[in-house]
């Protein structure tokens, strides 16, 4: 071969794999499945800008966007079947899928916001002509929440600092859909309402009974991920956290910008007070940070509710829930 052959042929090897960035070629063929964002937040924020795809390639990797579901449990089955690598919850229900399985890990938590000015997140509510006044007048009662779930352990807190045993109370497992159903209907007497399922039925004139605020609550947001994407492609799920690190920090500054993403009309679009709630708590939210092992702690604590009540079918080692991101070398 002639030597301007053989040097084209080195460039084009060169430009193919060989000579692409040592992260790049870890990290090749991660493939990031999220579930759909919606219509607000800094992950419908960068899929309508093509953020991630932007950032991922350049260690290699790329993003698929799925199906939409209410909560981190409705994903389950998505994530079961391999469609879900990276979700968004809270620490209960990924101790709940732990409890059975072993394929995923938090590998993310967001800090408390401690504001007392912050917009409230959640809330135990009942109907405005309801006669219960507190929490210890729901003895009796059906109380709508999502089954090992943030709603059940809220719940849980609030009955023991009332005084009162689950048993005194009915826990009626629904999904946030199945529980809005049921609350406007009269099915339920009560219901922990979480996310966007707290604001909306304030907004229809419930009465809230108590917050998490009131409460010893040790439930954060965490991101999770499977196994094998969190050992095998660290680079990629870097990059993830760093965009949403980048993002909330924006949203902080720029709300408007991060509410009704792709659609300004129809049944996924806010306004007038309900817009300007999502805008607030988006000036007071905190941006993600990786998991260490002083998170163990939390994961312990919410363990330790649930299986004083019985919530969880087994025991969950709190050093097999958090996977502890190396720093990048």
């Amino acid at each position: 071969m002639s030597p301007r052959l053989a040097s084209l042929a080195v460039a084009t090897l060169c430009a193919l794999s060989a000579c692409a960035s040592p992260a790049a070629k870890a990290q090749q063929g991660a493939v990031l499945k999220l579930k759909d964002p919606g219509n607000a937040g800094p992950l419908a924020y960068a899929k309508k800008n093509g953020i991630l795809e932007k950032r991922l390639a350049a260690v290699g990797a790329s993003v698929e966007w799925g199906g939409t579901y209410a909560s981190f449990t409705a994903t389950v089955d998505a994530v079961r079947s391999g469609s879900v690598n990276v979700l968004e919850g809270a620490i209960s229900p990924a101790l709940g899928y732990l409890a059975n399985g072993r394929d995923i890990k938090i590998f993310s938590i967001t800090d408390r916001v401690t504001d007392p000015a912050a917009p409230r997140t959640d809330g135990l509510v009942v109907p405005a002509d309801s006669p219960v006044k507190d929490v210890k007048e729901l003895a009796g009662k059906k109380i709508a929440v999502n089954k090992g779930g943030r709603g059940e352990y809220l719940l849980l807190l609030a009955l023991e600092k009332a005084g009162l045993r689950p048993d005194q109370v009915t826990r009626v497992y629904l999904n946030p859909d199945q529980a809005a159903s049921a609350f406007a209907t009269g099915k339920v007497d009560a219901w922990w309402a979480i996310v966007r399922a707290y604001p909306e039925v304030v907004a229809k004139g419930a009465r809230v009974l108590a917050h998490s605020n009131d409460l010893p609550d040790q439930d954060l947001n965490i991101q999770a991920a499977r196994v094998e994407l969190l050992q095998s492609h660290p680079e990629a799920v870097r990059v993830y956290l760093d965009v949403l690190g980048e993002l909330t920090a924006q949203a902080k500054k720029e709300p408007e910008k991060f509410q009704n993403v792709f659609l300004t009309q129809g049944p996924t679009a806010l306004s007038g007070a309900r817009l300007q709630e999502e805008l607030a708590k988006a000036r007071y939210a905190l941006p993600p940070r990786p998991a260490t092992a002083a998170d163990l702690s939390y994961v312990k604590d919410v363990a330790g509710v649930f299986q004083k009540y019985g919530v969880l079918p087994a025991s969950v080692n709190p050093a097999d829930v958090v996977f502890e991101q190396k720093a990048a070398r």
